[in-house]
């Protein structure tokens, strides 16, 4: 029998590599999403995202055996995350509507920041010197991207409105991460991720009803509806599962630490897409995060 050493190594593992993909299948969001921002309301496509990625997930979750009584126990949590997750996701939309998809994932970067503060408030999961340097570092780097690497508009505090828009919603995504840890009462991760889809889909919905209606679905480019799929599929119900499962694994510092990979992955997206690379300077900025990243997943 494995000893409790082996056991945590293992865990911990798992959750670093869920992360590495919840890393990458973001990036993709951002690019894509940046493409299509400006055609359809946030809450219109976010609604239907959700709804997609809520069925997939249930679909998962009835062939691995259902939900049980005890999982909807206070069912209160899931609409505290699903929530959480609602308002990430509308503002990340609505800030592409202006921001870039590198800056906007320069914006996402500081969420590790938000999150070791929410996870010591929560969780009393302290940050050593070493993970505040790091974090410090990422956070340097994240402003380095957002500002052009345009000291004039540092000094300025010169940030666009979309990037603004942004980190309100990356404030609730840092909110996320140990609030998963804090609300799971040992529910298995498929079935709290799906139950938190779910309360998500309906509070998109709800919020986003008069946009629904306004939206001619028929007219919408098939851009859009590759967007729409991508998130769904990957940037929704794949993402949920990896952030629950990895929270579950690792401290909050740690999970937030992957997003310093966003803007690297989604340059390559954007790069793949046909989009312009950033210039040198930006890319200091994009390196930065790295480090951090690396100096984050240092035991």
């Amino acid at each position: 029998m494995a000893d409790a050493a082996t056991i945590t190594t293992g865990a911990s593992r798992a959750g670093h590599l869920a992360m590495l993909a919840f890393s990458a299948q973001v990036a993709g969001s951002f690019s894509l999403g940046g493409q299509v921002a400006a055609e359809i309301a946030p809450t219109a496509l976010n609604a239907v995202r959700f709804v997609i990625a809520a069925l997939i997930m249930g679909a998962v979750v009835i062939a691995r055996g259902g939900v049980t009584r005890v999982a909807v126990q206070a069912p209160w949590r899931y609409l505290i995350l699903g929530g959480l997750f609602a308002i990430y996701f509308v503002l990340m939309f609505e800030g592409l509507r202006t921001a870039p998809p590198v800056s906007a994932a320069a914006v996402f970067t500081l969420t590790p920041v938000v999150s070791a503060f929410f996870g010591w408030i929560l969780l009393r999961q302290v940050v050593d010197a070493r993970i505040a340097g790091a974090l410090a570092i990422g956070a340097t780097g994240a402003a380095w991207v957002i500002f052009r690497a345009d000291f004039g508009a540092l000094l300025a505090f010169d940030v666009g409105r979309g990037e603004v828009i942004y980190f309100v919603g990356c404030i609730a995504h840092a909110l996320f991460t140990p609030m998963v840890r804090k609300l799971n009462r040992g529910e298995p991760v498929l079935v709290f991720s799906f139950l938190s889809l779910v309360a998500c889909a309906v509070i998109i919905v709800i919020w986003g009803i008069g946009d629904i209606a306004a939206t001619d679905w028929g007219a919408l480019r098939p851009m859009v509806w590759i967007a729409i799929a991508y998130t769904a599929i990957f940037a929704s119900a794949a993402t949920v599962f990896l952030i629950q499962f990895a929270s579950l694994r690792l401290p909050s510092s740690k999970v937030m630490a992957y997003t310093y990979l966003t803007p690297s992955w989604v340059i390559l997206w954007e790069i793949a897409l046909g989009q312009p690379v950033p210039g040198m300077l930006v890319l200091v900025g994009v390196g930065l995060t790295v480090l951090a990243l690396l100096i984050l997943l240092k035991d």
